[in-house]
């Protein structure tokens, strides 16, 4: 994917300002900035809750217009920052819920309790619980959300994300709420998408910048919604304008 020149607006605010940006497959690319920089607006844009005021997405070449209901459609799948799940499913049914791409109409059905393929609510099921045993939460398969502890249900998240098999997954502040040995789980889990899933590319906002540094292979820089940097993890750590942006917003 790439951005070129984008622009939102919303009324006398400038919320992204000519922010053209590469998505490299199969890496993992961070963005980063104070407060307000405009990290999720602009995920918000790739998504197609917010319609930019300029500039353009391509993807695979082409013009890409997303919007929220057909994103699996295009190969992408995002998480949100809170847990996000649906409340009256159970673990599996949440993650079963995110493989809506790869779902014949049977599952659906099945689902919500109509005549039903079994066959396909079976598969889906296999590949819902292989997935929460990857991550580690495959106990919790039958409970429902609100009895998660909240690390366990960003887990169940990120399950429902990656059912889709998703070639760009948005993960947006995954680590927020979470203690430093879940975060270090975390880490290990998000560096090793793109290989877990060939051509894989992760998208990542996020404010722990430990984090960050230690998963992305790029990452992107935005203050006041222009992108002021790009750079490996090293090089965004010794850029000057990087230092001044995050001085600034803590002065």
């Amino acid at each position: 994917m790439e951005l070129h020149g984008i622009g939102v607006r919303f009324g006398g605010l400038v919320a992204l300002d000519d922010v053209s940006l590469d998505v490299p497959i199969g890496k993992v690319l961070g963005i980063i900035g104070p407060n307000g920089a405009g990290k999720t607006t602009l995920f918000n844009v790739i998504c197609g809750l917010v319609q930019p005021t300029s500039g353009r997405l391509t993807h695979d070449g082409r013009v890409l217009r997303p919007q929220p209901h057909s994103l699996t459609r295009h190969g992408i799948s995002r998480t949100l920052q809170g847990v996000g799940l649906f409340k009256g499913l159970t673990v599996v049914e949440n993650v079963m819920a995110g493989a809506t791409c790869q779902a014949r109409p049977g599952f659906f059905s099945a689902l919500f309790a109509l005549p039903a393929s079994e066959r396909d609510e079976g598969r889906l099921n296999g590949l819902a619980l292989d997935l929460l045993d990857e991550l580690g939460v495959g106990d919790y398969a039958n409970a429902y959300p609100h009895t998660l502890p909240y690390a366990v249900g960003k887990r169940v998240a990120l399950a429902r994300a990656l059912a889709a098999q998703p070639r760009l997954l948005l993960l947006d502040e995954p680590a927020g709420g979470l203690g430093e040995e879940d975060i270090g789980e975390l880490a290990a889990l998000i560096a090793g998408l793109p290989k877990r899933q060939e051509g894989c590319t992760v998208l990542l906002v996020e404010h722990h910048m430990d984090l960050v540094m230690r998963v992305c292979d790029r990452v992107a820089v935005l203050d006041f919604g222009r992108l002021i940097a790009t750079g490996t993890p090293a090089q965004i750590r010794e850029n000057p304008a990087v230092a001044d942006a995050y001085l600034g917003a803590a002065a």
